[in-house]
């Protein structure tokens, strides 16, 4: 993303997740900030509205698979059709891999077909039960300048790690007059 104003795109893989989602769609609105939040189609499919509510708040959506598949480890044809199966629930031309696998083949395909592959230059690493509360805040804090692209994850196992760390984000952030945008469809 473009890197000349002071502006950080927030990302959110894996949700919509009861509880936590909205959880993060209340902080991002006290900070009046934007992001994307890639989806599971089975959860979007378990959990309409918090899906509306995303999309209601103004944040941008994109596909996730539907069932959160490892491109490395399915068939380029297996991959394509759990990718067009959540297209039915989200309406996106926006796509991240799950785990950041995705083969080139795959990726061919999904761009064939109109997809944009969104990846990351900030990994969060809030899923990783070995790495304490502080760690990925500090993680994130360290390492993220303009334009860059920070992968959270709105889901059980990251929970504890991102409920932490966003806030920290967030304030750091703000109080250097950075603003918080989504990725543009």
């Amino acid at each position: 993303m473009p890197a000349s104003d002071k502006v950080i795109y927030l990302t959110f893989d894996d949700g919509p997740t009861p509880q936590i989602t909205d959880w993060i769609l209340g902080l991002l609105n006290q900070y009046k900030a934007k992001a994307s939040f890639f989806c599971v189609g089975k959860n979007v499919e378990e959990h309409p509205n918090i899906y509306q509510n995303i999309i209601s708040e103004g944040h941008t959506i994109g596909n996730h698979t539907y069932d959160h598949l490892k491109g490395w480890k399915s068939k380029a044809s297996d991959y394509v059709k759990s990718v067009e199966k959540a297209s039915t629930l989200i309406d996106s031309k926006l796509f991240r891999p799950p785990y950041g696998q995705i083969t080139p083949r795959q990726s061919n395909l999904l761009v064939k077909m109109g997809y944009r592959v969104v990846m990351w230059n900030i990994l969060s690493r809030d899923w990783d039960q070995d790495l304490d509360e502080q760690k990925c805040a500090d993680n994130v804090i360290n390492n993220t300048s303009e334009g860059d692209i920070i992968v959270f994850h709105d889901s059980i196992k990251a929970e504890s790690n991102m409920r932490y760390a966003l806030p920290k984000v967030l304030d750091y952030f703000s109080e250097r007059g950075y603003s918080f945008k989504r990725i543009p469809e």
